[in-house]
């Protein structure tokens, strides 16, 4: 029994510390080695800023405005707005709002996001395309940013980046900001390296090359769009000075809807397309295998380490050390619940963002086995 759970807590601990922690070391150590510096210049072709949208009347209009207040050459500027079968009035909307670089397309049914950005990508002729969603503002210099990086011929997409708006955010939306500058981290040594395994995608450019249409039924977009231009020997970059804002969900069940969704199309991303597990197919498994793959398995891990952990405590104060350290991190959780003023303190935010996370994984998991075509609006 002892060997056995030995076997178990250096498995499963090893996982957890490569997912989350050996992985951005490995990263790092590598990017100060193996840096591809990017041929950056300040160009200007043709743009087209795609927003697909689902009933988005309320807030179209600052969308626009902030699109079109771009510096960036009028007249080499254009916006495309998709109608995922909104029967508000996004239309009238975009219609008053009187630019003749925008552009209303509209599709009477519903069939979701990728679906969408098929169809925009066939009716467009710019050689840059920029897929923005319709909640967050961008920078004004956020397009002009994301362009400078086609002028590397080697460069097939770059992705931009999302900052959240801290003011008057709960312990948890600044926990999930610390995960998400985590996350950002990695995604610039990826792009320093070769490629971001992922994009974001609340903003990023792609080259109309590299662009190969998606199944309608994808989810995950932003991670399967960079990969196809991966396989077809593009590179992926991220580009920090491209900003989208945003606000994080101040309350774990906000964001528990839109992480199982994002983490059901994880799962069915690798169930669909088993070419990105495959070397021969996929330069960049190694990433994408220790960003996406071992994260879906991370809460098993984390179950084996706490188990194993636990039979093996009183054999050795190692183990001992290692159980503590562990209910020290559940524990976290609780006490920023049941004493809210501890909630802010990094230590617990960052804990309780960790454990919630995780939990969204297991959830996602079951999300995708109880629908495998997961259709969702993200």
């Amino acid at each position: 029994m002892t060997a056995l759970a030995a076997w178990v807590f250096a498995l499963s601990a090893g996982w957890v510390v490569w997912t989350f922690v050996g992985y951005p070391a490995a990263l790092w150590a590598v990017a100060r080695r193996r840096a591809r510096p990017i041929a950056r210049a300040a160009i200007e072709p043709e743009v087209t800023i795609v927003v697909v949208v689902h009933n988005e009347a309320a807030g179209i209009r600052a969308k626009l405005e902030s699109c079109t207040a771009q510096r960036y050459p009028a007249h080499r500027l254009r916006v495309l707005v998709v109608s995922d079968g909104s029967t508000d009035a996004t239309g009238e909307a975009v219609r008053a709002f009187g630019d003749p670089r925008v552009r209303w397309l509209h599709f009477e049914q519903r069939r979701g996001k990728a679906a969408c950005v098929n169809d925009a990508m066939a009716a467009l002729e710019t050689p840059i395309v920029v897929l923005t969603d319709a909640r967050q503002a961008l920078h004004p210099e956020a397009v002009r940013h994301l362009v400078s990086n086609f002028a590397d011929p080697a460069v097939g997409a770059a992705s931009g980046e999302l900052v959240f708006l801290l003011d008057g955010a709960s312990g948890f939306a600044q926990g999930v900001d610390a995960y998400w500058r985590y996350e950002k981290a990695i995604r610039r040594m990826e792009g320093t390296i070769d490629s971001v395994v992922g994009v974001t995608g609340a903003l990023y450019a792609l080259r109309r090359e590299a662009w190969t249409p998606i199944p309608e039924d994808t989810v995950l977009d932003d991670v399967l769009i960079p990969m196809n231009a991966v396989r077809a020997g593009w590179r992926v970059v991220f580009e920090d000075r491209a900003i989208a804002y945003d606000r994080p969900a101040s309350e774990p069940a906000r964001e528990r809807v839109r992480k199982i969704r994002t983490l059901a199309g994880n799962f069915g991303l690798v169930a669909a397309h088993p070419w990105l597990l495959d070397p021969r197919h996929n330069r960049i498994v190694v990433q994408y295998l220790s960003h996406k793959v071992t994260r879906l398995v991370a809460p098993l891990a984390l179950a084996g380490t706490l188990v194993s952990s636990a039979v093996l405590a009183p054999v050795h104060p190692v183990f001992a050390a290692a159980l503590l350290a562990q209910l020290a991190l559940y524990a976290m959780p609780l006490l920023g619940r049941a004493w809210p003023a501890t909630a802010t303190a990094l230590p617990v935010r960052i804990a309780t963002a960790f454990v919630a996370l995780n939990w969204f994984v297991v959830l996602g998991f079951r999300e995708w086995l109880m629908n495998r075509r997961v259709h969702v609006w993200r």
